[in-house]
């Protein structure tokens, strides 16, 4: 069994916890923030099979959308003085993969 954590920007929570649901695929939700923008982020935990991985992967690509925004430079570097916007991209997922050896529901 894996053990899923699938982090994703918290506009795209509905549409991958809805594509995980079609497929079968259970999963716990928890709020998150970034530490590098501080927004907010949903992590699901997904306990799944061996084989389940792949179709957990796909359905985060699949509804994780990456997209640019534009932030103050001082949020992206250390530059002082400097006000300009800087564009940048977010969204997406991350994802890590661990095995687990044991898992209930109670």
């Amino acid at each position: 069994m894996k053990l899923v954590y699938a982090i994703v920007n918290d506009e795209d929570t509905y549409a991958v916890s809805k594509g995980l649901q079609k497929q079968g695929i259970r999963a716990t939700k928890l709020a998150s923030t970034g530490s590098f923008l501080s927004r907010g982020n949903t992590t699901f935990m997904i306990c799944c099979q061996d084989d389940q991985v792949d179709a957990v992967i796909d359905a985060c690509k699949q509804f994780s959308k990456k997209r640019k925004q534009f932030v103050s430079s001082s949020a992206v570097t250390e530059a002082a003085g400097s006000s300009d916007p800087v564009e940048i991209t977010i969204g997406g997922a991350t994802i890590f993969v661990t095995d687990i050896e044991r898992f209930e529901q109670v």
